[in-house]
């Protein structure tokens, strides 16, 4: 492939390619030499801090406003600022993220997101992606725990699943070489790999983790996935302390579905994460019950990421627990674990008594039932 079309693929997704020479861009897999350690969580534990909340579509408000009642039962100490994300119309003619909404996020430097809808074959691009490009957010954390007085096919399951957020297949580099035939192009840097291979084990040696393991098929895709686990290797041998393994991304899928226990942090390319992280939130109970934090360069962005659910929109019928524990995860960052501690413990009681679930729980409570509920334990 050409250096020029190289050049042209870097800077589409913002990498600056003026510090690389000709040379360096020869191959089809683009080597970066430049490492970024991750932001570390900023102390806001003390006075109110300002958070960017973006409710989302569908059931998003509603499940917005139930996080909102429980921190304000809770005490916590945030003033919420609502913006919308709505798409509107650029001079390009393309659609994008309102310049408000980003102004917030850049200016908090902390969100929490509620569910957005991309809809199908309008010429909007997934809102989705488009925040995580927009404020660099390299690194989706998953935790998948089990539930106690929530019953499924696995107990004591606890993995977290690290996925790079930025690149790969989900990078957007697509053509039509001649009629029928297409070629999308798996976009893997140095610099990305490394960056979300240090987050990785910065994660478990913050969290008393023992093991971290590089999801990869450099069998097949040595180039691509070589370097990502190049990478995951290297970042492996400055934490002598965190037990490293590598798997195939075919055998953990197998193994997990096994026995869970065998896994504990897993940090793997885009769209690998994308599948796994989904396959582990439904050993735990599904999306309803999985939180999610985006950790990005200057701040993070936490949402929930199950669907809009626009059947039960409206009815009071959604369950917040997801965005819930996704706002506990934001409360972690910002290092008010007494509050984190306090609502997750009210959620998971609630949860575990099993009177008050919402019907995806298998329960007959309305989403105000369950987070009065939860208020009612704060």
């Amino acid at each position: 492939m050409a250096a020029r079309l190289i050049q042209k693929i870097l800077k589409s997704i913002g990498v600056n390619t003026s510090r690389f020479g000709q040379e360096r861009l020869t191959d089809s897999t683009v080597h970066v030499k430049v490492s970024t350690a991750p932001t570390s969580a900023r102390g806001f534990a003390s006075g109110s801090r300002k958070v960017t909340l973006i409710p989302g579509d569908g059931i998003g408000p509603e499940i917005s406003a139930a996080v909102q009642k429980i921190f304000t039962t809770a005490n916590v100490p945030i003033e919420w600022e609502s913006v919308d994300v709505t798409p509107v119309m650029g001079p390009d003619g393309k659609y994008g993220i309102p310049q408000a909404a980003i102004d917030s996020v850049n200016t908090n430097k902390i969100g929490l997101k509620g569910p957005l809808m991309t809809p199908v074959g309008k010429g909007h691009r997934s809102l989705n992606l488009a925040l995580r490009k927009e404020f660099n957010l390299y690194a989706n954390v998953r935790p998948c725990r089990s539930l106690e007085g929530y019953k499924t096919l696995y107990d004591d399951v606890d993995v977290v699943t690290i996925r790079e957020n930025t690149e790969g297949e989900y990078s957007g580099i697509e053509h039509e070489i001649v009629d029928g035939v297409v070629q999308s192009i798996k976009l893997i840097t140095e610099e990305a790999s490394k960056r979300v291979a240090e987050y990785a084990f910065q994660y478990a040696k913050a969290n008393n983790r023992k093991k971290v393991t590089v999801v990869h098929k450099a069998n097949i895709m040595r180039m691509s996935d070589g370097l990502f686990l190049r990478c995951a290797r290297d970042m492996a041998e400055k934490y002598p302390e965190i037990q490293f393994e590598e798997r195939y991304l075919d055998t953990v899928c197998l193994n997990m579905v096994q026995d869970p226990k065998k896994y504990d942090v897993l940090v793997m390319p885009n769209l690998y994460g994308d599948i796994l992280s989904d396959m582990c939130a439904g050993l735990v109970g599904g999306l309803g019950l999985t939180p999610s934090g985006n950790m990005g360069l200057n701040g993070a962005l936490f949402e929930s990421v199950h669907g809009t659910a626009p059947d039960i929109a409206g009815k009071d019928l959604a369950n917040p627990t997801a965005l819930l524990l996704s706002a506990v995860m934001m409360l972690r960052h910002m290092e008010l674990n007494e509050h984190a501690d306090k609502i997750q413990h009210a959620c998971f009681e609630v949860i575990k008594e099993g009177k008050h679930l919402t019907g995806d729980l298998g329960g007959k409570a309305k989403c105000s039932e369950f987070t009065n509920e939860i208020c009612g334990k704060l």
